[in-house]
């Protein structure tokens, strides 16, 4: 487990609409273009193989490069090589961070400098929710997945712990960036499930506020 000392001050990140990374979870990404081979590369390098996950922000024409202000680092724990020089890695979420200022260079990707405070529960142990009332969210859950024409193995999801469940539907499920953003930044697993909820449930009444028929 990493501890504060271990995080450094200046990650690159990879900016990727609507892909979310949370603290102790994983995310499977492909990687093909060639200055996120270089970052792939240049991170194998490192002692610690951090790479920060990052939403860029909704913006208008030629504001492409704006990026929102916290984003969740993963530690590269995997990855295999593909015939043509593309690679399939995985990243396990260490820990949220505040962006900082940009750091000029000659690498082909982006490097920020990177606030890492209040964010400690990230580096802890996982995240219990005592409010949890999962009958009723596992009912909510069956009603959203059939109104998207979704499937599952219900028997999993089950028996998966609070933050493994609350987590892994955040990272999957198919909500817009903005509302995957909301997800990161909730201050606590409690938090992320009421916005969870509240996404659900919006999808169910159509995105209009008025109840659909069930």
């Amino acid at each position: 487990m990493m501890k504060p000392a271990d995080l450094p001050d200046v990650i690159p990140v990879f900016p990727l609409p609507g892909a979310l990374l949370l603290p102790r979870a994983r995310l499977p990404l492909h990687l093909f273009e060639p200055r996120y081979l270089a970052m792939f590369e240049d991170c194998l390098k490192t002692p610690h193989r951090l790479i920060g996950m990052i939403q860029p922000c909704e913006t208008p024409e030629g504001a492409e490069d704006r990026l929102h202000h916290i984003g969740c680092a993963g530690r590269l724990t995997q990855f295999s090589e593909m015939e043509d020089g593309r690679y399939m890695i995985t990243l396990t979420g260490i820990s949220r961070y505040r962006l900082g200022d940009e750091c000029s260079g000659f690498a082909p990707y982006r490097r920020f400098e990177v606030d890492w405070g209040g964010f400690d529960k990230d580096l802890g142990n996982s995240e219990e929710d005592p409010d949890f009332g999962r009958a009723g969210f596992m009912d909510l859950l069956n009603r959203f997945f059939v109104n998207q024409g979704l499937s599952t193995d219900w028997e999993t999801l089950t028996d998966a712990d609070d933050e493994l469940l609350i987590n892994s539907l955040s990272m999957l499920l198919n909500f817009e960036p903005e509302e995957k953003q909301a997800l990161l930044e909730a201050p606590s697993l409690t938090t992320r499930r009421e916005t969870l909820v509240t996404l659900m449930e919006y999808a169910l009444r159509g995105g209009s506020g008025q109840e659909m028929l069930q």
